[in-house]
Formats: C-alpha cells, structure tokens, sequence
C-alpha cells in the first residue's frame, strides 16, 4: 500500500493541490496529515482527490470546528487531536504534529511515526520505527513545498519536490 504523507500545509491551495494530482497519479491509497492545515478550505483539494484522509491538528489550526466539518463533507476523511495512532494493514502508525509532545515509549510502540511542525523533511529511524517528517508542504518557511509518499510493504519513502520559480518563495 502507498501512503501519502503531508504535513505544514498552511492554506497553499496550488501546492495541496498539486500534491493531490501526484499522489493520484502515483497510486496512493490513504493519505495521512501531520497538521497545521490552518484554513478550512485547505481541506477542499484533497477532498476533491477523493483518497481517504487520516490528519492532526497542529498548532496553527485555529479554526478546528470549521476544518472538522470541511473534513465531514468527504467520505472517509477523518480529523484527530494530535497524536493519533491509525493502523494500516499490519502497520501501527503513529501522527502528530510536533514530536516532541510524544512519550519516546509511545513512539517504539509504533511501526512508523510521521509528524511536522519543523518543515523539515527528514527520515530516521529509532530502535524498531521509522520517524518521518515530509517536510512542508507549503513551502513558505525554505523555499520548496515537499510532500511524501511512503511504500508500507518495502517501507520505502519517495520525497515529493515542487520544482519551478512559481513554488519558490526566494524569488
């Protein structure tokens, strides 16, 4: 199964929207959030990809009852306070915004841990799990919006990079 991962989006429609098309063309079965939508209309591209949802709140998502109910107008897109555990397959993992609010016994209870917050893409590993963050996918903070998709059965991660002058902020 492949699992598109996503995280920091902060309203930037063109880019949610051009991960959405990626990960459509990619086969992507499920996405999961790691917070930090902000807006409720962020919720609208990825609604419209018809793919199940699993996503956090982040720190920046003040409007939680507005992105509840966008989320509750699409099958299958469900929004959690962070962490939230969500199994796929075999697959215990874990979503949260900001790691650091995590017990380290509650991250080796999990397969896979993804979260944000930092807007740095990075992937490690720790004992027995994976620990991914897909980066931002707004772009705004380096420059580039970066997204992930993560192959559950090789446990193999593609980084997702949108090239061009229109997605940088470094004009």
């Amino acid at each position: 199964m492949r699992v598109g991962l996503l995280a920091d989006s902060h309203d930037r429609l063109p880019a949610i929207e051009a991960f959405a098309r990626r990960f459509a063309e990619a086969g992507v079965g499920f996405v999961l959030h790691a917070g930090d939508w902000c807006a409720p209309f962020s919720i609208a591209p990825l609604r419209a990809a018809n793919v199940a949802v699993a996503g956090v709140f982040g720190r920046n998502d003040g409007d939680r009852q507005g992105l509840q109910a966008e989320a509750a107008k699409g099958m299958g897109f469900e929004l959690y306070e962070s962490p939230h555990s969500v199994e796929l397959g075999d697959m215990s993992i874990l979503v949260v915004h900001d790691i650091g609010d995590v017990q380290k016994r509650s991250l080796a209870a999990h397969a896979i841990v993804v979260h944000g917050c930092t807007h740095k893409q990075e992937m490690r590993v720790r004992g027995d799990t994976i620990i991914i963050n897909p980066g931002e996918a707004c772009g705004w903070l380096y420059g580039q919006p970066t997204a992930a998709i993560l192959d559950l059965d090789s446990k193999s991660l593609e980084v997702i990079r949108l090239d061009g002058p229109e997605w940088s902020n470094r004009g």
